[in-house]
């Protein structure tokens, strides 16, 4: 066995086993010992029915005997009752209000049910427990779990399941691995000096104890030792990076403050210190020999456009070099046709003073202001026609989403990209638009001269992002915080609801909608789900809510539905109604999250409030701070938890984006802030970034290889690693 061996080779699978294992990923040996438990469990935690107590926080397996819907005796309320046995005796299950459960969990299952016993009448039961299915009883008392240990406690791994593939399973097969030396083949990536001076385990050591630990300070000192590791490789890539992208010569922009304040007081609005320091940092940048690589990030109505507005005018006002007459290009890329329109329509207020092409372009048609035939308006023109007019450099600033990226899109003096909401994309979308540069045939000695230069690039997001999350995915990016927001803005009024407050919030908000104020609902889903599904019952959706509004509470008013699965013209025409007023009420999956900006939209209702991330539910919130009248946000849930309720009064109490994003990050974990998936990092890392001390520690070290050898030829190993890692994730 080696491990390059393919798992299939060394070990009989069956049909189920080989499709779950290629669904994971899981194809060599080298995969499965990288493929870590998500949690431990001991069998001291581990009970058996004989001998529970009332108020006993208890984890059980067992098999399910009897199971079915019913309703309890007196206030008839819908529930599930279930007969569970195992080796010692019989306990009842029962889940209240949760009647679907006797769908998912079948007669003759078994599983691991968490949850704290009660008692009724003088008999126990078991008060909605949460479940896990499994394959198998384990036998807890006469030996321990997976093994053939016999042990009075035993500490064993939970690996993340899928179909056809048991956590027993893979800890089986791990333990054969381990029983054939093959740990002596690995090369440990990180040196010696680093693993002695933060005191983290050997990689044979590492592995050993992630999957097989004797005592749980084993285990957490694993984990600690790999999600360094990642994160150490992380920071070295994106350092790495960093250092290869300020060798790019780019576009010097040698304009004033005193320059751009003709432009700034031409605002509809007193520009903010936060906005003038962030206006002055990106010019410093434009004077530097290297591209600007920079994170501009801030609330939802902090002022970004205006801000990209004023850097854009700086290189909009600057000749490209030997072409006085011309203007330096600008490319503004956003991820919804709605947002394009909205900062199209926004820029050609900010421009048309200086007479000056603006262009648009997405999937359902291009734009150019002004038009020929009047100069206060645009006009709709061909993409070719759009295309030519961008290649020759006619157009200074075009605005778009995804379509920019076309391989008909070219530019003859693109010096600046703006991407906004950047987590949207991917960095390879980021450096296919940097490569757009004079790539025609028609190439003249200028083209070719700024085909050789970087343009400066600036993303900004409204996503409140944790400093280690920052530090960690946007390391070869430099940060600046929009933190105040507009003059005059009042802070939004902030209430939970629970069920019983929903009546009377309801009134509170006709009394707006009759002074001519608008509302939006968001709601989790678009449409009613399976009612077998586990938890759907409980979901509101757009498409039911939207009815329920208008039968039960709002009947007088115009209600309309927002969600993805609209098509954009359909997106368009609901939007651009309720901006006009034709629409009261704008009922919504967090579609609206990105891109709509009605001043009028004073209210908003989060609806299952508990199933977003504080960092969403502040961004759609947002959504309501567009003008100078008060904004509402009504957070309606129906959890009774303290828990949630705690971490839901924490949208009343933070100060800005950034601290709802630390305390949803310490609470929930940053998988929950902000999802993984889109990160391209694992579940270990993602965990490790609560930890600002080792996040620290990993950049540093770092940095440190990356100044000492930026090509890291001296670390073939380290650079393998890093090559590995650059090819796996892109970070989109």
């Amino acid at each position: 066995m080696e491990l390059n061996s393919l798992i299939q080779k060394e070990f009989r699978t069956t049909e189920s086993q080989k499709k779950a294992l290629k669904k994971l990923g899981l194809n060599t040996i080298r995969d499965l010992l990288f493929y870590f438990p998500s949690r431990y469990e001991s069998t001291e935690d581990l009970k058996e029915i004989k001998g529970l107590k009332k108020g006993d926080k208890i984890i059980l397996y067992a098999q399910v005997k009897k199971i079915k819907a019913t309703k309890a005796y007196y206030k008839k309320i819908p529930m599930t009752e279930a007969t569970l046995e195992d080796a010692t005796g019989v306990i009842k299950a029962i889940w209240f209000r949760q009647a679907y459960i006797s769908k998912m969990l079948h007669e003759g299952s078994y599983a691991k049910f968490t949850g704290t016993i009660s008692e009724r009448n003088g008999k126990l039961y078991l008060a909605n427990p949460e479940y896990q299915n499994v394959s198998s009883l384990p036998i807890v008392s006469k030996e321990a779990l997976f093994s053939e240990k016999n042990s009075d406690s035993f500490i064993f791994p939970v690996y993340p399941e899928t179909r056809g593939l048991s956590s027993k399973w893979i800890y089986h097969k791990i333990e054969k691995i381990f029983s054939v030396g093959i740990l002596d083949e690995i090369s440990d990536p990180i040196s010696k000096e680093i693993l002695k001076k933060y005191n983290l385990p050997i990689l044979k050591t590492a592995l050993i104890w992630i999957h097989t630990p004797q005592k749980k300070s084993d285990a957490q000192a694993s984990r600690k030792r790999f999600a360094f590791e990642e994160v150490f490789f992380i920071s070295l890539l994106r350092a790495k990076q960093k250092t290869e992208y300020q060798k790019n010569p780019s576009f010097k922009i040698s304009k004033t403050q005193k320059e751009l304040n003709e432009f700034i007081k031409r605002f509809p609005f007193k520009a903010t210190d936060s906005q003038l320091n962030s206006i002055k940092v990106i010019l410093k940048d434009f004077k530097k020999d290297y591209a600007m690589n920079r994170l501009l990030e801030g609330d939802v109505g902090s002022g970004k456009t205006a801000v990209a507005a004023a850097t854009i005018y700086a290189i909009t006002t600057t000749s490209p070099k030997n072409q006085p007459s011309a203007h330096l290009q600008t490319a503004y890329m956003v991820p919804t046709e709605i947002l394009a329109k909205q900062h199209f329509e926004s820029f050609i207020k900010f421009f048309e003073y200086l007479n000056i092409n603006i262009g648009l372009i997405t999937s359902s048609g291009c734009f150019k202001f002004p038009s020929k035939v009047s100069p206060t308006t645009w006009t709709k023109i061909s993409r070719a026609q759009l295309s030519k007019w961008v290649a020759n450099g006619e157009i200074p600033i075009l605005i778009g989403t995804h379509s920019l990226i076309q391989k008909s899109v070219e530019f003859k003096n693109l010096a600046y990209i703006i991407i906004d909401e950047q987590h949207k994309f991917g960095i390879l979308q980021r450096q296919k638009l940097s490569k757009k540069n004079g790539a025609n045939s028609n190439i003249t000695t200028n083209n070719a001269e700024n085909k050789e230069l970087t343009p400066h690039l600036l993303s900004m997001t409204a996503t409140p992002i944790p400093r280690t999350l920052a530090l960690s995915i946007y390391g070869d990016l430099d940060l600046t915080l929009l933190d105040q927001m507009p003059h005059g803005r009042k802070p939004i009024i902030t209430e939970i609801v629970t069920p019983s407050q929903r009546d009377n919030t309801y009134q509170q908000i006709k009394e707006k909608l009759k002074e001519g104020r608008q509302l939006y609902v968001i709601c989790p889903r678009i449409e009613e789900p399976d009612p077998t599904k586990a938890g759907a019952l409980r979901v509101k959706s757009v498409t039911a809510e939207a009815q329920r509004l208008k039968t039960e509470v709002f009947p007088e008013y115009k209600i309309g539905i927002l969600h993805s699965k609209m098509k954009p013209a359909e997106k368009e025409e609901v939007m651009g109604d309720f901006a006009s007023g034709k629409i009261t009420i704008l009922v919504a999956t967090s579609v609206v999250e990105v891109g709509v900006n009605v001043k009028n939209a004073t209210m908003i209702i989060l609806e299952g409030a508990e199933r977003f991330g504080l960092a969403q539910l502040h961004q759609l919130r947002g959504r309501v701070i567009r003008s100078n009248h008060q904004a509402y946000c009504f957070v309606f849930s129906d959890t009774k938890t303290e828990k949630t309720l705690e971490r839901l009064q924490a949208l009343k109490t933070a100060k800005n984006g950034f601290e709802l994003a630390e305390f949803d990050l310490e609470l929930r974990g940053s998988g929950e802030l902000i999802g993984n998936k889109q990160w391209g990092m694992s579940d270990l890392a993602m965990e490790a970034i609560k930890n600002i001390r080792l996040v620290e520690a990993a950049r540093t070290e770092a940095q440190k290889l990356i100044e000492g050898d930026s090509e890291l030829q001296n670390h073939p190993l380290v650079l393998e690693k890093v090559s590995e890692l650059e090819k796996l994730i892109h970070f989109e």
